[in-house]
């Protein structure tokens, strides 16, 4: 069975921070980044985010230019990518933007969290039950059966985590803003985990571009860079 590639999508400020401690989404990127990653949205079959990003970020998660839409629609695919979530718990609030826009969705849960997720958004999404625990393999086999052949992963800290810490991640693409948050905290990108490799594991970095005050770094975690 083929999974699909697996792309991770973040922006952090110079310190590592993916946001600050207050109540609204701090703004890291320019205009030029969210149309990047807008287009990286387009060109996806799927996009996942944890269901705690859910919940903080209440997002819509859609493809926004309606000329890539139209792209997408030519090319024979579904207007929006397919949108899924990871929860243990099965706790969605069925009342959040993510529900009532877009096309697909896809809630995977563990045996326990089922019940709870299918009583909440069981009518506005298909939910799966991948055991006792959410295994991301298992995961990447569903939706690869499902034809994916692209997820792109925008969060938050512990779904990354997850995919990097199990080697499951083909791609990062990291847009770093030019300021500090210094919240001690502020979530980060990254959370504390034994990583394949280990400290000396050195990723391969493919691309660096300039985007205003943006930086963009493109790593390909599963190809080595120079030791």
């Amino acid at each position: 069975m083929t999974r699909p590639q697996v792309l991770l999508s973040v922006a952090v400020s110079v310190d590592g921070y993916i946001d600050d401690v207050s109540a609204q989404r701090f703004p890291l990127s320019n205009a030029a980044d969210f149309d990047r990653v807008d287009q990286l949205r387009a060109e996806s079959d799927a996009i996942l985010i944890g269901a705690a990003t859910v919940r903080a970020d209440n997002p819509r998660l859609l493809v926004n230019c309606a000329d890539r839409r139209a792209t997408r629609i030519a090319a024979g695919l579904p207007e929006y990518p397919v949108k899924v979530t990871v929860t243990g718990s099965g706790d969605l609030d069925p009342e959040l933007k993510f529900w009532h826009c877009g096309g697909q969705k896809l809630v995977y849960t563990t045996d326990s969290g089922l019940p709870t997720a299918t009583a909440r958004v069981g009518g506005l999404a298909e939910i799966i039950a991948l055991g006792g625990s959410v295994d991301l393999g298992a995961l990447l086999d569903d939706l690869g059966a499902r034809g994916i052949g692209r997820l792109m992963v925008e969060g938050g800290g512990s779904i990354h985590t997850a995919f990097l810490a199990q080697g499951l991640a083909d791609e990062v693409r990291m847009a770093i803003a030019p300021m500090l948050i210094g919240q001690a905290a502020a979530p980060r990108f990254l959370n504390p985990a034994e990583f394949p490799g280990g400290p000396a594991r050195r990723f391969h970095l493919a691309e660096v571009t300039k985007l205003g005050d943006v930086a963009v770094l493109r790593y390909l975690p599963k190809s080595s860079g120079p030791g």
